[in-house]
């Protein structure tokens, strides 16, 4: 006998957690279904460093990605104090989530000094001016002593990029899980590669369905360009390898997240609670999920090394490698079939926890229009429209 939902999700990831959580909350019937079990092992948020820096982002990223960072870290903020609120009293809750927004420290050392004005001339060309001329400080030694004791003596000028911040990203998969289903939402664990039209086996029968598979939706998301599915073009969806280190370094003590510039390997190295460290992040234009190379892993530690020599006493936890979920053109997308109601998201490439929030919260804007019967599902509120984000598709073809 099937179970009535006015929501099934697929995919227990970042986007599917987030999804569940806010729809339960906004008292609609939920149902999560996903291929493994509860732990998120095999999605790309439990080896990111769920590292909120938007403006350390423009450097590499879109202006689209900064516009949704900057809105992301404020719901972060809000939705972060309603977790832990809602787990206060539950007499199995999981441990608060850990949230810091102290800014990002950029260093370099003084024969990468070539590094820094390449670094904020990307920053200036792509994040808004007034974010730039609000959050970007120049340090020197002292100031660098100031916010960071460890790192005293070791670079001689540095920058801040003030409000940005990190989570810790098992125990947010953790408490999103714990408080969804807290409040109602059905879960089914371990169902193996399925779609949308697997539902009712499982004994699901929904309204509408949000798709949040990531890689396992792929075949959902055709070659750019082509027509009802067929080839030609870019890959509608590819993996990026991405590969990420944690260490327990308990001698040494960073209090925010450290960027260091190279020209080689740049590196980033965030300080989760209890003398954690996630060290990344190596990004390689390949399928590949194999473990990590002997390279790879000297590059990341090596330059961790540099950073601090107490590293060099760190004890290596993991070495993780993750495919992220890429468009061509590295921005996330809602694909929104009204026809077979269905909703779509993908495509949060490296950016999961910095914009997460934003496109989910677009995301279901339009679930729940369509949820109400609404013909018109992408007239989201404003704040929810992103320029592009938003299409209609019919089967696999986007409608213009």
């Amino acid at each position: 006998m099937k179970q009535q939902f006015d929501v099934a999700i697929l995919g227990a990831g970042l986007a599917g957690r987030l999804a569940a959580w806010r729809l339960v909350r906004g008292g609609l019937r939920v149902a999560l279904v996903e291929r493994a079990g509860p732990d998120g092992a095999g999605a790309a948020a439990h080896v990111a460093a769920a590292m909120l820096a938007p403006l350390a982002e423009s450097a590499i990223s879109e202006r689209r990605i900064v516009e949704l960072g900057i809105a992301s870290v404020d719901l972060w903020r809000a939705w972060v104090a309603e977790l832990n609120a809602e787990q206060a009293d539950e007499p199995t809750a999981v441990d608060p989530v850990f949230f810091q927004q102290d800014g990002t420290l950029v260093v370099w050392h003084a024969h990468d000094r070539g590094e820094m004005p390449l670094f904020t001339s990307r920053i200036r060309a792509v994040s808004p001016p007034e974010l730039v001329a609000e959050r970007l400080r120049r340090l020197d030694a002292a100031g660098i002593a100031s916010l960071e004791p460890a790192l005293a003596g070791r670079f001689q000028q540095g920058l801040l990029l003030e409000g940005e911040g990190q989570l810790d990203n098992r125990g947010t998969l953790r408490a999103l899980l714990a408080c969804a289903v807290s409040a109602g939402v059905h879960c089914v664990w371990e169902a193996g590669e399925i779609d949308e039209r697997d539902l009712p086996r499982l004994g699901i029968d929904a309204r509408v369905v949000l798709d949040c598979r990531g890689l396992g939706a792929r075949a959902a998301w055709p070659a750019e360009g082509a027509i009802g599915g067929g080839g030609g073009g870019m890959p509608g969806l590819r993996g990026l390898r991405g590969e990420v280190v944690r260490v327990f370094a308990p001698e040494v003590s960073l209090h925010r997240p450290v960027r260091l510039l190279h020209p080689r390997y740049p590196i980033y190295i965030a300080p989760k609670p209890n003398h954690l460290y996630v060290i990344g992040a190596t990004e390689l234009e390949s399928e590949d999920d194999s473990p990590m190379s002997v390279r790879s892993a000297l590059e990341l530690l090596s330059a961790a090394y540099s950073l601090h020599p107490a590293f060099g006493e760190a004890r290596v936890l993991e070495l993780n490698v993750q495919r992220r979920p890429t468009r061509p053109d590295h921005l996330p997308a809602v694909r929104v079939d009204e026809q077979a109601r269905v909703v779509r998201l993908n495509g949060l490439y490296r950016h999961g926890f910095l914009i997460a929030p934003a496109v989910v919260e677009a995301a279901c804007e339009v679930v729940r229009a369509l949820a109400d019967g609404d013909p018109a599902a992408h007239a989201v509120p404003a704040s929810a429209r992103w320029p592009g984000m938003i299409a209609p598709v019919h089967g696999n073809a986007v409608l213009h």
